[in-house]
């Protein structure tokens, strides 16, 4: 009988398993752990910014990277050749398009207005971009 062992002789009385199984526990928490290691990344939002004067080594990214510069005019500046702010998402997204997956670099003038540094930054994210660093010196 299953479950429980039999006396010799037949019409033993049934005597209960007393081991747990702990199979069933220990798939339920692989998959748990799996399910929050995938989902942890996720969780993190926000822009990252390159902080000023600190003694961190310098990033390294393979490739060229963009960078968007905000004069305190209002002016923007993609690498040196001058943009307007409405032209600015297409170019950007034909960027992408063409294979650029690198982070792009904001950089900002001191008496720039944040208007003007937000609309660039909301410029980047409908472009598609994610990957934002703010420079600073």
């Amino acid at each position: 009988m299953a479950g429980g062992i039999r006396q010799p002789g037949g019409r033993g009385r049934f005597t209960p398993m007393a081991e747990i199984n702990v199979t069933p526990m220990v798939d339920v928490m692989l998959v748990l752990l799996i399910i929050f290691m995938v989902a942890a990344p996720l969780l993190t939002v926000g822009i990252e910014v390159d902080k000023p004067d600190t003694d961190a080594q310098a990033m390294t990214d393979s490739g060229e990277p963009i960078t968007v510069s905000v004069t305190s005019e209002g002016r923007i500046f993609v690498q040196d050749t001058e943009i307007a702010l409405d032209n600015l998402a297409p170019h950007l997204t034909a960027v992408r398009q063409a294979g650029y997956d690198q982070r792009i670099y904001v950089q900002g003038d001191r008496a720039a207005s944040y208007d003007a540094v937000a609309q660039v930054l909301g410029a980047l994210n409908g472009a598609g971009f994610t990957r934002i660093g703010l420079v600073t010196e």
